[in-house]
């Protein structure tokens, strides 16, 4: 998906799902994932250990390990902290994120889950089937 840098994200329906390219930076390394599945209905942020090892983002001892549950059953994750996760325009910075397995039967390197869309302030337009930061103006309700 090319986008003008500061543009929306484009979003990419496959089969009925949303899905955007994602940049990671975890220790002083960038990794661009092109196959993430944008997911309201998921509370965290999770990465594909295949799809992320490159970068470092592998399990180490200290890392915290928890099951988490899904649609497609429920699966072990550890969690780390990444320097910054960005979609477009969207981005946070030292952001904790879930890695594992994600075996779920087809391509997929990550799911950008609520946790990001909350602490970035993002509005999903499916008119145009873009992704981008809500207007200055605009403020969250309590």
């Amino acid at each position: 998906m090319a986008r003008r840098a500061g543009a929306p994200m484009r979003i990419e329906v496959r089969a009925g799902l949303l899905f955007v390219d994602v940049r990671l930076r975890h220790a002083e390394q960038d990794l661009e994932l092109h196959d993430v599945l944008l997911d309201t209905g998921s509370a965290g942020t999770l990465f594909a250990t295949d799809s992320v090892s490159a970068i470092g983002l592998d399990y180490a001892p200290e890392d915290p390990l928890h099951r988490i549950h899904g649609i497609g059953g429920s699966e072990f994750v550890f969690m780390k902290r990444v320097d910054q996760v960005a979609v477009g325009e969207l981005q946070v910075r030292d952001f904790a994120v879930e890695v594992g397995a994600m075996d779920y039967g087809f391509q997929l390197d990550g799911i950008i889950g609520t946790d990001f869309l909350l602490a970035v302030g993002a509005v999903i337009d499916f008119n145009t089937l873009e992704v981008r930061r809500a207007s200055p103006h605009h403020t969250r309700p309590n």
